[in-house]
């Protein structure tokens, strides 16, 4: 039986991604060593450093003037870097979800933080509109996809102060202006690579503006200076970051994944919205994420849940039970899922209704 991997992170890889990484940790660049076990300095894995930073900038278009780092300590550690880099005096958040919330946080502890609307009231099932960023803000911080509630913003906005975007779960699912975002970050495990890696896209003249010292390593210009080689980067996770870049490449690039990813979320949001048993737990359609897609059964079938969850587990959904906060579930649908995933997954749902009829 096919398994078809809904996970929202660690989350499914390209087939390519999983078979060149692992001919790598066997046998990497014809060294006879594991990519493992080889220098971080040495000109095999510098290579692989200097191409996953090209490819970047190449498939996201990345203007002259922006860095890019492949940084440990995952999007969490960024909450407090973004703050600790660029917060001097004030900071705007828009509060979309957990992960948002807790960016905010953070920021917190460097000085004040605006927070200029916040969805929470309705357990985070729409995004913001109406709210005015401070024009004296030292920057503007979005969460452009929140994996536990399904909203996304999937456009690149028009903003009065530097805009700061953790794109974790959504980066490279369609094409962006970097040019609009003063720095964009995020984990790797949703859309790129094996959990182990943050990327971190950086406008250089943003940095140097406070006014405190920042310590050697939460300080973006000391990895600047390195290439992300400051100390021993998540070499694996940037190997295998590669790969996935590559794939994307030879799929037609990010218009080619913003047509897939569309097509995909088309196929399940109609099902959850024709199907009696089910609901989306996202209303306006504009706001519905095309990375995670979540639901639940409809107010007359809610004792069902369990027996749906394992009648598509036995149908080899992996990966669809909702995040513990909100229940319910959630299809992860990231770029590497295949669309007959999707479609399985619909199907699943239209023999479970036929069943209870």
């Amino acid at each position: 039986m096919k398994v078809h991997n809904f996970s929202a992170g660690p989350s499914v890889l390209p087939q390519f991604t999983i078979e060149e990484t692992a001919k790598a940790v066997k046998n990497f660049a014809g060294t006879g060593l594991s990519v493992m076990e080889v220098s971080h300095r040495g000109k095999e894995f510098v290579a692989v450093m200097d191409e996953a930073q090209a490819m970047f900038k190449e498939l996201l278009n990345i203007p002259e003037g922006y860095s890019v780092l492949f940084l440990g300590g995952g999007a969490s550690t960024q909450f407090l870097m973004v703050a600790y880099n660029l917060l001097n005096k004030k900071a705007a958040y828009l509060n979309t979800g957990a992960w948002a919330n807790k960016a905010q946080k953070e920021a917190k502890l460097f000085g004040e933080v605006v927070e200029v609307a916040s969805s929470k009231e309705a357990v985070y099932n729409y995004i913001p509109k109406d709210y005015e960023v401070p024009a004296d803000a030292d920057y503007f911080h979005i969460t452009t996809n929140n994996t536990i509630y399904g909203t996304e913003i999937k456009h690149d906005m028009d903003c009065n102060v530097p805009l700061v975007a953790d794109m974790s779960s959504d980066i490279f699912s369609r094409p962006v202006d970097i040019s609009k975002y003063a720095l964009i970050y995020g984990g790797a495990q949703k859309n790129l690579a094996p959990a182990g890696v943050t990327f971190v896209i950086v406008k250089d003249e943003i940095l140097g503006q406070v006014e405190r010292e920042i310590p050697t390593m939460l300080n973006y210009r000391t990895h600047i200076d390195k290439d992300s080689m400051f100390n021993t980067p998540p070499v694996l996770p940037v190997f295998a970051a590669l790969q996935t870049l590559k794939w994307i490449k030879e799929q037609g690039g990010l218009e080619a994944m913003q047509k897939m990813n569309e097509e995909k979320a088309a196929i399940l949001y109609n099902e959850i919205d024709r199907n009696p048993l089910f609901k989306g737990t996202v209303v306006n359609e504009e706001d519905r994420s095309l990375m995670n897609i979540c639901f639940v059964m409809n107010d007359e079938y809610k004792e069902l849940e369990k027996e749906f969850f394992d009648f598509a587990t036995s149908k080899g959904m992996s990966g669809i039970k909702g995040h513990r906060s909100v229940g319910g579930f959630r299809a992860s649908t990231y770029n590497a899922l295949p669309k007959e995933s999707v479609q399985a997954l619909a199907d699943c749902m239209k023999e479970f209704e036929a069943m209870k009829k």
